[in-house]
């Protein structure tokens, strides 16, 4: 067991334990099809996600992570914005304050080993419906045509869904 203390843009004093081994045992309802790692390289975000947090996390996340101090959606995968701002989060009751940065920092957290039993429940709840996007780009899109319906399938990719493969 670990503890992490961080202090960063949007979260200081705040402290957590790694009880579980990074990328294992993970709730059998929660399968993820990226690591962190493989979404922070494809492009996610704009390029505009944990660059002032960068100490809590393992340091090879980051050797081909496409960054960015601003947003720049031509670093995402499928270069389109899809992304709503924070501000949109914080007014849909979406932010725990745990995790201020929304789901891809409650998912780093998880990766590395955070266990927060409520929390967890409801972000692994959040992204199973989050699936039915990979079922409209199959019903209405060619199988790799990566054309059709960029933002879901960006969209896709910020949740941990492999949405090259549809």
């Amino acid at each position: 067991m670990k503890t992490v203390s961080v202090n960063d843009k949007m979260q200081n004093d705040y402290a957590y334990q790694r009880i579980e081994a990074m990328g294992k045992n993970f709730d059998p309802q929660f399968m993820p099809e990226l690591t962190p790692k493989e979404m922070l390289e494809l492009g996610v975000f704009g390029g505009k996600y944990l660059n002032d947090c960068k100490l809590e996390f393992p340091n090879d996340w980051f050797v081909r992570a496409k960054l960015s101090d601003i947003k720049n959606e031509k670093l995402n995968y499928f270069s389109v914005n899809a992304s709503q701002p924070l501000s949109e989060w914080v007014k849909k009751g979406w932010i725990h304050p745990q995790d201020p940065r929304g789901w891809f920092q409650w998912y780093c957290r998880y990766f590395v080993g955070r266990r927060t039993p409520e929390e967890d429940q409801r972000q692994i709840k959040r992204w199973r419906a989050f699936r039915r996007h990979a079922g409209a780009i199959k019903k209405y899109c060619e199988p790799y045509d990566f054309q059709c319906r960029k933002k879901q399938r960006q969209a896709l990719l910020h949740w941990a869904y492999d949405a090259r493969t549809l």
